[in-house]
């Protein structure tokens, strides 16, 4: 049972951290660079909505509640890292309301079910062998969880690290990485349209 749940945990972590797959971690890039380690307790609320999303998406989709074909959301994926990338450069060096970070919980979390469905028919093969498929989702979300944790930490380190070596403020340095973010996320945009 413990190695049941080792390996859903397992699946979720090296969902995000796949290297072949680098949608979710560049997506979390862009998604935590306007913040710092001040800001921790808001980062970690758009990664928790953004895993809740995707979650809610692998549900609907095991339980035949949702389909949506794969073609559409292989390119739903790269455009929610282009508009998130965008957002940042046209609000870099503005405050974040409470309004506006509101907006970005909703937002967040609907990128969430984008990014859970591209993973969704996938994910429906593996727990098709067992009969609970909740228990297995849930399990896959807390790896998932950890992962993008690890990766926003990693992201808030290196911005702090990156923007004092090169003498940045948080604006130049929002604008910096989003820019390259976007220079990424764009032919992925171009490849996968429908």
């Amino acid at each position: 049972m413990f190695d049941l749940f080792l390996y859903y945990v397992k699946l979720g972590l090296f969902h995000v951290l796949d290297v072949n797959a680098y949608d979710h971690v560049i997506y979390f890039i862009v998604l935590t660079i306007p913040y710092t380690f001040k800001d921790w307790k808001k980062v970690l609320g758009l990664v928790t909505v953004f895993t809740a999303g995707h979650t809610l998406s692998l549900l609907a989709s095991i339980y035949g509640w949702i389909s949506i074909k794969s073609v559409l959301v292989e390119f739903l994926i790269p455009l929610t890292i282009v508009c998130t990338a965008a957002f940042n450069i046209i609000t870099a060096g503005k405050s974040v309301g409470n309004e506006r970070f509101i907006i970005m919980y909703f937002i967040t979390t609907f990128f969430g079910l984008i990014h859970g469905l591209g993973f969704s028919n996938y994910f429906k093969e593996i727990v098709a062998v067992d009969n609970a498929k909740l228990a297995p989702t849930l399990e896959f979300a807390l790896g998932i969880e950890l992962a993008q944790i690890l990766v926003v930490a990693a992201v808030l380190a290196l911005s702090f690290s990156g923007a004092t070596l090169l003498k940045l403020n948080k604006k130049e340095w929002t604008l910096v990485v989003s820019s390259v973010v976007l220079g990424l996320a764009i032919p992925l945009l171009i490849d996968t349209f429908p």
